[in-house]
């Protein structure tokens, strides 16, 4: 199982970061060591000191795929969750400035908390799936996967090219703007849909 993640992939967040927006999906990846399950707390690193959140929908693939066609992606995938997408914005930001790759600030350990699945069919309009991060009750981060650059099937049709796709792979589907610290003490809540879908606390 991997993890494939699609950076900027919502052009307000790309604005906020002062990046480009992309005219082809963006992706890296976290191994499997990276996810954080069934509401386990996560545990504040002492590499960083400024951890931030980034909510994304996310896919799950249902059946092995390489080269896969946009018109056939759907068939790729069946339930849809939440997540986040954990980043260590010093050492990424030190490791942009050397030019050198940042796995360190976005694969490290416990760095995607995953909550539950859902079938699509029960989310309705794909291309309108309105989701939420509250940090202590109080709304963070606010998307709709509406304002997506790249859609779930233009996303598993760009991977695919490049990795093979199997059963049990997650995909990040990317974060909308408002992405920001969290510390010691928080508790973070994700909803679709106004329905709770993940809930930890960091400690």
């Amino acid at each position: 199982m991997k993890i494939i993640c699609i950076g900027r992939n919502y052009a307000e967040h790309a604005k906020e970061m002062k990046s480009e927006v992309p005219t082809e999906p963006v992706f890296f990846m976290k191994p499997d060591t990276a996810l954080l399950k069934d509401s386990e707390p996560f545990y504040y690193p002492d590499f960083t000191k400024d951890l931030h959140h980034e909510i994304e929908i996310v896919i799950k693939i249902n059946k092995v795929g390489k080269h896969i066609e946009e018109q056939f992606a759907h068939k790729y995938y069946d339930e849809i969750g939440l997540g986040i997408d954990f980043t260590a914005r010093d050492l990424q930001a030190q490791c942009k400035a050397k030019g050198l790759p940042w796995e360190k600030a976005k694969a490290f350990d416990a760095s995607a908390p995953l909550g539950k699945f859902v079938s699509k069919s029960q989310l309705g309009n794909l291309s309108d799936i309105g989701f939420e991060l509250k940090i202590n009750g109080e709304s963070r981060q606010v998307g709709n996967t509406k304002d997506l650059l790249f859609s779930f099937d233009k996303v598993i049709a760009y991977v695919s090219k490049f990795v093979t796709l199997k059963v049990g792979d997650l995909i990040y589907t990317g974060t909308p703007e408002g992405v920001g610290p969290v510390n010691i003490g928080d508790k973070l809540q994700g909803y679709i849909k106004g329905d709770l879908f993940l809930e930890f606390e960091v400690k």
